[in-house]
């Protein structure tokens, strides 16, 4: 999170993350992590977002991986680590290392989860951790001739006795391993654990921490948000994928498709990841959602007070006009908002002149944290095409400060005798603004 110094700073970031509290509390989060987090020793860090989540009430389902520890146990055994395709072949050998090892890791982590540190996050905590035999799985069986004997996949997820624990304000701790009718025990993939139970409880997000930052482009540049349509395209692309994206993303897309409504990869390594991924509107990670979190739409009498805070931080630097409640709420149907995952974070509204065929496109804002997504282009495309449809044939501009913007977008600089009448009538010379033109 943000260092801030000066009470207005703080004041700023609280009611910037206000939001996101606010909406999350009862929530269902499914958090996966792999085994090297407590391995690493950075686990301590990572109680304390826990603590903090749970603490907001958000309800938790926390996967923990054993992949390092149940390594060293081969090697101190020293018995061949083996794999098919991927995949762990788990003979009964092996499969007892499986146990200790996991076994092992799970107690250190429900003893980390306990833990209260004085001046920390974690000071008076009360986590509640609850296990059992939530997990049902069944051998994968025979793979290209070979038996995985004891490796599993998930089942069946027992969901009402998940919702038992967290409606009791328990976090709950799965580990990766799983339960068959007749008693016996698999081991399973943490990704098919977390997928598999996120989408059985419908959860809001399913986050994964690993080892890279997110899902990268071509040029190396993180891809924040990819819709499962994109997610797949990466991964059918001809090109090397780190292994953790190989390994997460499909889940991902598999999370989404199910139903998951959010999906994060993001890096462990990155101290409060959880925290900067969800609680802040740019992340730090890549999340992967059904479809586009864009909805441009016309604006109603409930937007204006998110119009407002586009356009007073505009109106203060002398931007734009200034336009009180009153006024916008009459000229509402004007508008159009452009959303970004519910939130307002553009806008623009169009005038239109009928009897000279023309409109003015006006109060056009873009949040400054959404400025370099083409948000801008998107809402003067849309007012465009608005334009075009009610017959009109030119689209202008006034503006003190954005000239080049308009140029670059095929705007040409004019004068205020080209205006239409009424609007030149109501010009304000003190202020001189530039006009800007475009046929459409």
């Amino acid at each position: 999170m943000p260092t801030v110094t000066r009470p207005a700073d703080f004041v700023a970031w609280f009611r910037s993350v206000a939001p996101y509290i606010n909406s999350f509390r009862g929530k269902t989060f499914v958090i996966a992590f792999g085994g090297e987090m407590v391995a690493d020793g950075k686990f301590v860090e990572l109680t304390h977002d826990f603590n903090l989540l749970a603490a907001l009430g958000i309800r938790l389902v926390l996967v923990h991986g054993a992949r390092p520890q149940i390594e060293q146990h081969l090697a101190r055994m020293n018995l061949e680590d083996s794999y098919h395709q991927g995949i762990r072949l788990t003979d009964a050998v092996t499969m007892q290392c499986v146990k200790e090892a996991v076994g092992r890791v799970r107690v250190e982590i429900e003893a980390l989860l306990s833990m209260g540190l004085a001046n920390s996050p974690m000071a008076n905590a009360d986590i509640r951790v609850a296990g059992g035999n939530f997990i049902t799985a069944q051998p994968m069986g025979v793979i290209n001739g070979v038996d995985l004997q004891h490796t599993g996949c998930v089942r069946k997820v027992d969901v009402a006795a998940l919702n038992d624990r967290m409606e009791f304000g328990e976090v709950v701790l799965l580990s990766p391993l799983g339960y068959s009718p007749t008693g016996e025990v698999f081991n399973l993939t943490l990704e098919d654990v977390a997928t598999a139970t996120a989408i059985a409880l419908d959860a809001d997000k399913l986050v994964f921490l690993m080892d890279v930052d997110g899902v990268m482009d071509k040029k190396g540049v993180l891809l924040k948000e990819l819709t499962i349509v994109q997610a797949t395209a990466e991964l059918s692309a001809n090109r090397k994928l780190p292994d953790d994206v190989s390994l997460f993303l499909p889940c991902a897309v598999r999370a989404c498709e199910a139903g998951v409504a959010r999906t994060h990869l993001i890096s462990r390594h990155t101290d409060g990841a959880i925290l900067h991924e969800l609680f802040s509107s740019e992340g730090i990670g890549t999340m992967i959602v059904e479809s586009t979190l864009n909805t441009l739409r016309d604006a109603s009498i409930e937007d204006v007070g998110g119009i407002l805070q586009l356009l007073i931080p505009l109106e203060e630097q002398g931007i734009l006009v200034r336009r009180n409640r009153e006024l916008l709420e009459r000229e509402i149907e004007r508008f159009v908002v452009l959303e970004h995952d519910h939130r307002i974070v553009g806008c623009a509204a169009l005038y239109p002149f009928p009897d000279e065929a023309e409109a003015e496109l006006a109060c056009l804002a873009v949040d400054p944290q959404y400025r370099d997504r083409g948000y801008g282009e998107a809402i003067m495309n849309h007012m465009t095409a608005l334009a075009k449809s009610q017959k009109l044939k030119k689209l202008f501009v006034l503006t003190t400060r954005t000239a080049h913007w308009f140029l670059e977008r095929g705007f040409k600089e004019s004068d205020t005798s080209e205006l239409p009448s009424q609007k030149k009538a109501l010009y304000n010379y003190q202020r001189k603004s530039k006009v800007f033109v475009k046929k459409i």
